[in-house]
């Protein structure tokens, strides 16, 4: 538990978690409002406000697009995944969409199966 930063104030930055005031940035990524001397911002804000991306976005959120999402892994490789809308797991349909409409559809189906 120590090692989670508590957020103070009512602004936290989104790197150090302690409040931040006027010389800030807002992340495109988290939107949350970033310190400069958090940043890495070299000279003025006003320049990178347009497409800001906090460190820890940079780090944490994988690249997706609508068709797969790269995993980045602790051991330094990348896993690419490929985006269903539907799939099995332990027996059970999963929708992409978090529905019930293909698990109830399943499970008709197998109780069918079974009657017949």
């Amino acid at each position: 538990m120590k090692d989670r930063m508590v957020e103070k104030g009512k602004w936290p930055c989104g790197v150090c978690k302690k409040g931040v005031g006027n010389n800030s940035i807002l992340c495109h990524g988290c939107k949350k409002w970033i310190h400069k001397r958090c940043s890495g911002v070299k000279g003025s804000l006003r320049n990178a406000s347009q497409s800001f991306i906090c460190r820890c976005c940079k780090i944490d959120r994988p690249i997706t697009d609508e068709f797969s999402t790269d995993l980045h892994l602790d051991i330094g490789t990348v896993a690419s995944l490929a985006k269903v809308d539907k799939f099995c797991y332990l027996g059970d349909m999963l929708d992409a969409d978090g529905g019930c409409d293909s698990a109830l559809t399943a499970r008709v189906k197998i109780c069918k199966e079974k009657v017949l």
